[in-house]
């Protein structure tokens, strides 16, 4: 489940989707607000539906995709008796998708992502096909989609005919959170399916909305586990004793990357006016853990700006193919849908959000340690306890499978349409592993969280600072101190919850 786009709530303002950038998409998913082409929008995407009739109209020569068959088909000439057909047909041939469902909130940005695209008036559709993908939006009727079925080459091809399908009065869609059938929504709503237009499936299906949404998904969810893997060090740092010496202002300003500048001035705003943070120290050193905290976790945001403006270009990008360029007069067929971008940022992004959680299990394992005065394993009779033992060789698994999820996607491709699609960018696979990293994450901190709140209570009287206190009593409501063995995959589920929502 992602943190930050679901609890989707109703209101009424309306945005253009020119309107709609990636600094306000937080907050426009969350309100449940809707979405209105202004007429400058309808304009264009009308100039350039014109454009397409017209140059087909007066074309000598086939264009691909419109009179054309698709991939390795491109040199089959479609007779315009067949054009509508063709593109029905499109839909319906590549809608094989399979495995694990979308996100429910990753299939809905994925929406708002092709009525994007389709609105900047290059993909040579007509207004009333954004305007019913629209309405999809507005009502929430969220297509179903498959997480497996796409090279991330020639744009997300299979899980686009899963989003597009319904528009036919095909396929499945989620009403509620419930899965319906697409005819029967469309009775419901007294619509009569789309008969589609030349180009206009092709328009549906060429582009990369699917690694975009899950690439912005993941980074809105990362700005905040990022920021929450930080508290939750700052509280373990004081739970272990570990000194405050690697977290002053000059030290980072000789090394000024801009992450870990901003991790050791948040390190030192957690930790202000701790008890135990001010108290003398008998140990010179403390393990890279607690000591490299502003380095490592510092790259982590570092990638995550890198990949930010990524998706951020992409979303507001035309990934079809071919392209309707009205003023120039041109209809060309390129390359925009290759998602090797996004694959290597995904990657990338698949990494960072990895060494986050490896980072975290490190700081777990030292506070189970014995050491520093704290009992082993964090419990007051270790022997006849077990303690918070087993906890960290959950988190241990998982940090494993994590590093298994790091092998690049984008560093591997394999020939597709007898060889037409002779390299592709793997990105879609890069995006579903780097969403379960993403997920993985939450519960390795999660864990650590546990940790560190079980030692701080060996700590007492002394106290952490004012911040980390409040949060300490936050989590107590949330998951009691553990005085002697019991049940702890409910406490897990609880304290991951409490990641969630952690502000």
């Amino acid at each position: 489940m992602s943190i930050c786009l679901s609890k989707i709530k109703i209101m009424s303002q309306r945005l253009d989707p020119d309107h709609i950038q990636y600094n306000n998409l937080r907050e426009f998913l969350l309100s449940g607000d809707k979405i209105e082409l202004s007429d400058l929008t309808l304009a264009r995407i009308q100039k350039g539906r014109n454009f397409l009739e017209h140059h087909l109209a007066s074309a000598e020569r086939p264009v691909y995709g419109i009179n054309t068959g698709f991939g390795s088909l491109c040199d089959v000439k479609i007779g315009e008796a067949d054009l509508e057909q063709l593109q029905e047909n499109l839909v319906m041939s590549h809608a094989c998708g399979t495995g694990e469902l979308v996100p429910l909130q990753v299939a809905k940005l994925m929406l708002l992502l092709k009525i994007k695209g389709l609105s900047l008036g290059y993909s040579g559709v007509r207004p009333e096909l954004v305007q019913r993908l629209i309405d999809f939006y507005n009502y929430d009727i969220i297509p179903v989609i498959y997480e497996q079925g796409s090279l991330g080459a020639s744009g997300d091809l299979a899980p686009l005919a899963h989003l597009s399908l319904p528009l036919l009065g095909m396929g499945e869609v989620y009403v509620n959170q419930v899965k319906r059938g697409a005819a029967e929504v469309h009775e419901k709503f007294g619509w009569e399916p789309l008969k589609l237009k030349s180009k206009e499936g092709l328009a549906l299906l060429n582009g990369t909305q699917f690694m975009n949404a899950y690439g912005i998904a993941i980074c809105i969810d990362a700005e905040h586990l990022l920021y929450a893997a930080v508290k939750i060090s700052a509280l373990s740092a004081d739970a272990f004793l570990a000194r405050t010496e690697p977290f002053s202002p000059e030290l980072h300003r000789i090394r000024p990357h801009k992450g870990q500048i901003l991790v050791s001035d948040l390190m030192r705003q957690f930790l202000k006016d701790s008890e135990i943070s001010e108290s003398p120290k008998t140990h010179v050193q403390d393990p890279y853990s607690f000591r490299c905290i502003p380095q490592v976790l510092g790259a982590s945001f570092d990638v995550l700006e890198h990949v930010k403006s990524v998706f951020t270009t992409e979303m507001h990008s035309v990934t079809d193919n071919p392209t309707i360029f009205p003023e120039e007069g041109h209809v060309l067929s390129g390359g925009n849908f290759h998602g090797q971008p996004l694959a290597m940022a995904l990657d990338y992004l698949c990494l960072a959000l990895h060494e986050a959680g490896s980072f975290s299990e490190r700081r777990t394992y030292q506070l189970i340690s014995g050491r520093r005065g704290l009992p082993a394993f964090l419990t007051a009779q270790p022997g006849l306890n077990s303690g918070f033992m087993i906890p960290q060789y959950t988190a241990a698994s998982i940090v494993s499978q994590n590093k298994t999820l790091c092998f690049p996607a984008s560093a591997d491709t394999i020939d597709s349409s007898n060889g037409q699609e002779d390299h592709v960018s793997m990105g879609a696979n890069a995006a579903t592993k780097a969403w379960k990293v993403k997920e993985n994450l939450i519960t390795i901190l999660a864990i650590e969280l546990m940790n560190a709140a079980q030692a701080m209570h060996f700590r007492r009287p002394q106290k952490t600072s004012p911040e980390l206190e409040s949060m300490l009593d936050a989590y107590r409501q949330v998951v009691p101190l553990v005085e002697t063995d019991r049940y702890l995959s409910p406490d897990i589920r609880k304290s991951r919850q409490f990641v969630l929502e952690m502000r």
